[in-house]
């Protein structure tokens, strides 16, 4: 019974926005009420600690609100300026097949992009990117999470393997480099696939079956091996920090010398995913290449300095802080705003530097905040309620009944039953940490000492283990509802949230058995 109470975080969401296809607003609503009341009533939570929970979530909320402006305002601002026709005919010139953009774009640079900020941003900068190229909203939202997962596990500088396993006895650096290293040899399996797994997805979803897929499929697996192979490379020379941001600049290189010169690829081009009414300006825009990508440029750079750098780092960190320490007095219930270390302030600078540096008047950006701000409407209503429920189901661990939190309650339920086949499980255990909290980070914090405490008991690799835990954890950024909820604000279809979910499910779920495959050779074959 208290099994079921516990999953009901996971049960609601999906009832009611995969099976029922309610929009997230109402869904999510109603599931953030069902799991308060079954949090009150039959795991002892005091109504102070769910109410400092909801304010929490509340919180929350605002600092991914100020991540959507910040990457809706660029886009806005970009489109205003002509800087966006001039991307769009750099890439016609690279390749004007919409399979490249997607590989380019969405997996390496959303993965740069993730390297640099995580934290959901990728899916909220590359699905507007990929809209302004021509691409129907719904494809590029569920591209966009898709292709946001192979370098989640190293996202935000490192942070998933050194905040999300620092509760892991004697973790220290040289037990992160060895976890990044045995990460990146068992994503040689699993992380090579996945941009092929973006073209099965990407011609499904545009009506195409196969047809357009199985071309690509060399080229995606190149690009795949260099992607999974630089990384493995990466960690073993660097350790966790830098594998997203250097695997990425390394396959964007070879990805684009490859398309541009039209190895491994298809002499057809593929445009089955463009809206019918996009248009591709066929009038030559005075703007370089290098002026229209120079917000992204600066995007990229200003994240990598501001978590790079030691003293820009604690400036950003410390001089504008909306940090809500122990909200209505309850211990460690706390949410975390650093303004000017926000992706979101990164985002809306590069906005202002658009207009200035691509020389247009500062309507560009105050048209482009205007319309970004209306986008958000309803929008607001599903993250409030996404992450209401999110911190009551994290925080149920204070209670007065004296059980465990709910997600640990799952786990070790999970780890009693299942033990015995525990390497195929362990993935999942980290992509249901991501679907709820929305973060590899706090998912691997979750549940880091119950993978580490099952494997100690049954014997297994405690590193494999952990690895597979990470690259679930990142899996499962495909599939997390308040990801969801900001990909489809982005890209102006907040109300589909449940057809997303019902998209991406598939490739989250066959990322995770490609994990637990991988950790099964890994332990009895090497």
């Amino acid at each position: 019974m208290l099994l079921l109470i516990a999953l009901s975080a996971i049960i609601a969401p999906f009832l009611f926005l995969v099976v029922l296809r309610m929009s997230a607003a109402k869904g999510m609503a109603i599931s953030s009420v069902i799991v308060i009341l079954l949090a009150l009533t039959v795991w002892g939570m005091e109504g102070q600690v769910v109410l400092s929970s909801v304010f929490q979530g509340t919180h929350k909320t605002l600092t991914i609100l100020w991540i959507l402006f910040g990457a809706l305002v660029l886009l806005n601002t970009l489109q205003n300026t002509g800087a966006v026709d001039r991307i769009n005919q750099g890439f016609q010139s690279i390749s004007g097949d919409m399979r490249v953009q997607v590989i380019v774009v969405a997996f390496l640079f959303g993965a740069l992009i993730e390297g640099a900020a995580g934290f959901g941003t990728p899916a909220m900068v590359t699905g507007p990117l990929l809209l302004a190229l021509g691409f129907r909203p719904l494809v590029a939202a569920i591209i966009a999470l898709i292709a946001d997962s192979t370098s989640v596990m190293f996202g935000a500088v490192g942070t998933p393997v050194a905040v999300g396993l620092s509760n892991i006895p004697n973790a220290d650096t040289s037990f992160f480099h060895d976890i990044a290293v045995t990460v990146t040899s068992l994503d040689l399996l699993a992380g090579t696939f996945i941009p092929f797994i973006l073209m099965v997805v990407l011609s499904a979803v545009s009506g195409d079956g196969l047809k357009g897929a199985l071309p690509m499929l060399p080229w995606t697996l190149f690009i795949g091996v260099i992607y999974t192979a630089s990384a493995f490379g990466v960690a073993s020379l660097f350790g966790h920090e830098f594998v997203s941001i250097l695997a990425a600049l390394i396959t964007l290189v070879v990805a684009t010398l490859t398309a541009s010169k039209g190895i491994l690829l298809p002499k057809t081009e593929w445009k089955k995913a463009m809206r019918e009414d996009f248009i591709v300006s066929n009038q030559r825009s005075s703007m370089s290449i290098i002026t229209a990508w120079s917000p992204y440029i600066i995007v990229v750079a200003l994240l990598l300095l501001t978590r790079i750098v030691p003293w820009l780092k604690e400036f950003t960190q410390t001089a504008i802080d909306f940090t809500w320490t122990n909200i209505l007095g309850i211990e460690g219930v706390t949410s975390a705003w650093e303004f000017l270390y926000s992706p979101g302030t990164v985002l809306t600078l590069a906005a202002i530097f658009a207009f200035i540096i691509q020389r247009k008047s500062h309507s560009a950006f105050t048209q482009a905040s205007k319309k970004a701000l209306s986008t958000m409407k309803i929008t607001s209503i599903s993250l409030i309620a996404t992450l209401a429920m999110v911190q009551v189901f994290v925080n149920s661990g204070i209670n007065a009944n004296d059980l465990n939190s709910m997600p640990q309650y799952i786990a070790e339920s999970l780890a009693n039953s299942l033990g015995s086949v525990w390497i195929f499980v362990a993935p999942f255990l980290g992509e249901l940490g991501a679907f709820i909290t929305g973060s590899a980070t706090v998912s691997t914090l979750t549940f880091s000492p119950i993978q580490y405490n099952v494997a100690e008991a049954i014997g297994l690799d405690i590193n494999i283990v952990l690895a597979v835990q990470l690259i679930g954890a990142a899996a499962g950024n495909m599939i997390c509802v308040h990801n969801v909820v900001a990909a489809s604000a982005v890209v102006g279809l907040s109300g589909k949230e449940g057809e997303i979910i019902r998209k991406t499910l598939g490739p989250a779920i066959v990322y995770g058995v490609l994990a637990g495959i991988s950790g099964f050779l890994f332990l009895n074959f090497f």
